[in-house]
């Protein structure tokens, strides 16, 4: 090329950009998954609940007067519930979780 000659490179636009490479929706995805560990670190586990924790829980149930025996029908009743249980470890999960969800109601208030 001599002097004054220029190159002439056609110019190459995108006219639609890649889809496979969007990451505009990234942030949200990020920010719901980060409120979700959130939220299920703010609510307890049932999973962990052990027979020895379930009985101790439902003793305290007992001793506040949350749980009421009912002896010749062998079932403790949730008395904010009205639930009837045969079960020490069922009373201590549903316990937890009627807890978590009543909380959780109060904080929405």
């Amino acid at each position: 090329m001599g002097a004054g000659q220029f190159l002439y490179c056609p110019l190459v636009r995108m006219s639609d950009p890649d889809k496979y490479d969007e990451t505009t929706d990234d942030h949200e995805r990020f920010e719901a998954e980060l409120l979700a560990q959130d939220r299920d670190a703010r609510s307890p586990s049932t999973a962990d609940l052990d027979d020895e924790t379930a009985r101790q829980l439902v003793r305290e149930l007992l001793d506040t007067g949350t749980v009421t025996p009912v002896v010749d029908q062998r079932i403790l009743v949730h008395e904010p519930s009205g639930t009837a249980f045969e079960s020490m470890q069922q009373l201590a999960v549903f316990h937890e979780g009627w807890t978590a969800a009543h909380d959780a109601g109060e904080a929405d208030e």
